[in-house]
C-alpha cells in the first residue's frame, strides 16, 4: 500500500512536469529536459542516504514514516509554487525547485527501505514466496505509475489554472599493499582492523556492485519516456486520449521462469534497445510534418499576401520568396531568414501592380514571424509583422470596417477594425460549426469545421454583401502521424523495464548479506541516478538531430548488453545466508583457543552491527 500511494504521487507529478517546465515556467525543451533528468537522477542519488540512516540510525520502519512526511512537505512546497497569485516568476521557480528536492530526499530516502523491510519478513526457506513478493510489491509500483499517470493528465486538462502540470566505503581505498601476493583480496589486508565476516561480506557486495556499472545505460532509456517520449507525443496526432500512457501489465508471469536473473537483465536490456529503435522510426516521420523552432542566427518568416492581385517580396541578398504571391493564398510554410547577428535590419521591397514599396522589418534569430501585407488606401501598401510561437494556435484577421468579437467552443477572441489580428489561442481538436462573431451592429455565425492537433490556424474575415465571410489558412500543417505509432516502443520499453527492474530488485536483495540489504538496494538505485546523469550530458552537449540520438541511445545499450552478459557469465551466484554457519564455526573455534593476542584481536557480536552498519 505504501509503495502503491508513493509511486502514485511520484509518477502523478513526473507525467506533467515536463510540460510544466515548458508551458508554465517557460523553459525551452533541452532545459526542461536536463532539469528532468536531473531531478530524476537526484531521486536516485538520495536513497544512499536513506540506506545509511535505516542502517546506522533509525531503521527501515522509522527511516519510511519521518522521510514520508518530508516527502509531503516537498508536494506541498511544489504546489504553492504552481499558483499564479503567489509571487512573480522567481517565486515560481524557487518554489518548484525546493519542492522538487524535498521530494527528492523523501522518494530517495524511503526507496531502499520499503523494498528491504518487505523481503526481511521471509525466512531462508521460503525464497518461492519472497520472490512473488517482490513480483507483487512491483506491480503495485506499476499499478500507481500507470493510474496517477492517467489520472494525472486529465485533471491538469480540467483544471483551469493548471496547477497540477505539474564511512566503510571510503576506507576501502587502493594502497600499494594491495599489489602483495600475500594476500588474495585487496580488502584482505583489513583483517588487522575488521572482522573477517565484515570482510567478507562487504566483497561479496563489491562483486554484485562491479556488475552494476553497465546497467545505468538502461535507466538512461527508461527514464526518457517523461521527457523526449512526452515531447514527441506532443508532435503526434492525439485522436483518443492517454494513448502514449500504456497499462504496465504482468509480463513477468511469462517471462518470469524462462532466464536466469542476470540473463533476464540482459533480455531487457536487448527490449529497451528496440523500444528506442521504434521510436527513431516514429521520430524520423514525425519530423516531416513538424515544423522545428529556428536555431542561431535565423528568423522564420510567412508571407500572407492580403491585396487584391498578386504580389512580389525580395529580401536583399536572398531569394527566399523568389515567387509572385497569389491574393489570399495559403502560405506554403515557413522560410529560413538567415541573419547576420542576433538581429537584422531587412528592406523588403514589395511589388504590386508595378508600384515597389520599401519596408523596414526587424527580424530576431530563433524566432518566428508572419508578414502581411495588405493596402490601406488606394495606392498604399502596409507591411505588418508580426511575432508568433510555431506551437498549434488559432488566429483571427479582421478585414472589416467594425471590431468583431469571435468565440470559438470556450475561447474568446477579439480582433480590432481595419486588419486587426486577434491574440493566438490553441483550441482543442474538434468541429466548430457555429463560431459566433459580434460586431457592434451585427452578429454572425461561421463554419470552421475541424480544427486538428498541431496545426496552425489564420482565419481572414471579411464582410462582404451577403454577411460576414472568411477564409481558413493552414499555417502549419496538422499532425499526421498519429500518436497510436508510440504502442510499440512503450510495449518493449515496458517488457524490458519487468524483465530487468524486477529481477535486478530480487537479485539485490538475494545477493546482499543481512546486515547490508538496504546498502545494496541503494547501490542498485544509484545505476537510476547515473543513467539520468548520462541523459543530462546528451541533452545539454550532443547537440544531435532527435532521431539520431534515439539510434545513439539504442546502439549503447545493445553495446552494453553485450558487456554485461560477458560479466554476468563470469559472475557465480551466492548465498549471504551461508556466513552464518562459517563464522558460528569460526566463532566456535575461536572460544577454545585462550591466547591473549587471539583476545585482543576478537571483535564481539555486539559490536558488529555498528559496523557492519556503516
Amino acid at each position: 500500500v505504501n509503495e502503491f500511494c508513493e509511486r502514485f504521487s511520484y509518477y502523478g507529478m513526473k507525467a506533467v512536469l515536463t510540460l510544466y517546465f515548458i508551458h508554465y515556467l517557460h523553459w525551452d525543451k533541452n532545459l526542461s529536459t536536463a532539469v528532468y533528468h536531473a531531478f530524476s537522477s537526484l531521486c536516485y542519488f538520495t536513497p544512499l542516504l536513506g540506506a545509511v540512516i535505516a542502517d546506522s540510525w533509525l531503521g527501515k520502519f522509522r527511516t519510511v514514516i519521518y522521510l514520508s512526511i518530508v516527502y509531503v512537505i516537498g508536494h506541498v512546497v511544489k504546489s504553492v509554487g504552481a499558483i499564479p497569485d503567489v509571487g512573480d516568476s522567481t517565486v515560481h521557480v524557487v518554489l518548484s525547485m525546493l519542492g522538487l528536492v524535498l521530494i527528492a530526499f523523501g522518494t530517495g530516502g524511503i526507496k531502499p527501505c520499503v523494498a528491504a523491510f518487505g523481503g526481511d519478513q521471509f525466512d531462508e526457506e521460503h525464497t518461492e514466496e519472497r520472490r512473488k513478493f517482490f513480483s507483487i510489491f512491483y506491480m503495485s509500483i506499476n499499478a500507481g505509475s500507470v493510474l496517477s499517470t492517467i489520472i494525472t493528465p486529465i485533471l491538469r486538462g480540467q483544471s483551469q489554472d493548471k496547477l497540477l502540470r505539474p564511512g566503510l566505503w571510503s576506507s576501502c581505498g587502493f594502497n600499494g599493499h594491495c599489489l602483495s601476493p600475500k594476500r588474495s583480496h585487496w580488502l584482505d589486508w583489513a583483517e588487522e582492523k575488521y572482522p573477517k565476516r565484515l570482510i567478507q561480506e562487504i566483497k561479496m557486495v563489491f562483486r554484485v556492485l562491479v556488475l552494476y556499472i553497465p546497467l545505468p545505460m538502461f535507466w538512461a532509456l527508461f527514464d526518457q519516456q517523461g521527457s523526449r517520449w512526452t515531447l514527441q507525443a506532443t508532435r503526434m496526432n492525439m485522436d483518443f486520449v492517454n494513448m502514449n500512457i500504456l497499462l504496465e501489465s504482468d509480463y513477468h508471469t511469462f517471462f518470469l521462469f524462462i532466464f536466469s536473473p542476470l540473463k533476464k537483465m540482459a533480455a531487457g536490456m536487448i527490449l529497451a534497445a528496440l523500444a528506442f529503435c521504434a521510436a527513431t522510426v516514429v521520430e524520423i516521420n514525425v519530423i516531416k510534418s513538424v515544423v522545428e523552432p529556428p536555431p542561431a542566427k535565423e528568423s522564420l518568416v510567412q508571407v500572407y499576401n492580403l491585396m487584391d492581385s498578386e504580389v512580389t517580396v525580395q529580401f536583399p541578398g536572398h531569394t527566399v520568396f523568389s515567387d509572385p504571391l497569389k491574393s489570399y493564398e495559403d502560405p506554403s510554410g515557413y522560410t529560413s531568414l538567415p541573419l547576420t547577428g542576433e538581429f537584422q535590419l531587412y528592406t523588403v521591397t514589395v511589388t504590386h501592380n508595378g508600384a515597389e514599396y520599401q519596408c523596414g522589418l526587424t527580424f530576431t534569430e530563433r524566432t518566428a514571424y508572419s508578414l502581411f501585407l495588405h493596402t490601406a488606401q488606394p495606392g498604399d501598401t502596409v507591411c505588418k509583422l508580426v511575432m508568433h510561437s510555431i506551437f498549434d494556435f488559432c488566429r483571427f484577421i479582421n478585414t472589416h470596417t467594425e471590431n468583431i468579437n469571435i468565440t470559438v467552443g470556450t475561447e474568446e477572441f477579439y480582433a480590432a477594425a481595419d486588419y486587426g489580428i486577434s491574440q493566438n489561442i490553441s483550441v482543442p481538436r474538434g468541429e466548430y460549426n457555429g463560431v459566433v462573431c459580434k460586431t457592434n451592429s451585427d452578429q454572425y455565425l461561421i463554419d470552421l469545421g475541424l480544427l486538428d492537433f498541431g496545426a496552425f490556424y489564420t482565419v481572414i474575415l471579411s464582410k462582404e454583401s451577403n454577411g460576414l465571410t472568411f477564409k481558413k489558412m493552414e499555417d502549419i500543417q496538422a499532425n499526421n502521424i498519429h500518436i497510436a505509432w508510440q504502442v510499440p516502443q512503450y510495449v518493449f520499453i515496458t517488457a524490458g523495464e519487468v524483465m530487468f527492474s524486477i529481477t535486478g530488485l530480487e537479485f539485490s536483495y538475494s545477493q546482499a548479506p543481512a546486515s547490508m540489504k538496504s546498502v545494496l538496494q541503494a547501490g542498485w538505485l544509484m545505476t537510476v541516478a547515473f543513467g539520468n546523469v548520462i541523459v543530462l550530458i546528451v541533452a545539454e552537449g550532443a547537440g544531435m538531430e532527435q532521431w539520431t540520438e534515439f539510434l545513439l541511445f539504442a546502439g549503447l545499450l545493445v553495446a552494453v548488453s553485450i558487456i554485461f552478459s560477458i560479466m554476468a557469465y563470469f559472475y557465480t551466484y551466492v548465498d549471504p545466508d551461508q556466513l552464518d554457519k562459517i563464522f558460528r564455526e569460526d566463532t566456535d573455534d575461536e572460544k577454545v583457543e585462550s591466547s591473549d593476542g587471539k583476545k585482543n584481536e576478537a571483535v564481539s557480536l555486539t559490536d558488529m552491527p555498528k559496523q557492519t552498519k556503516m
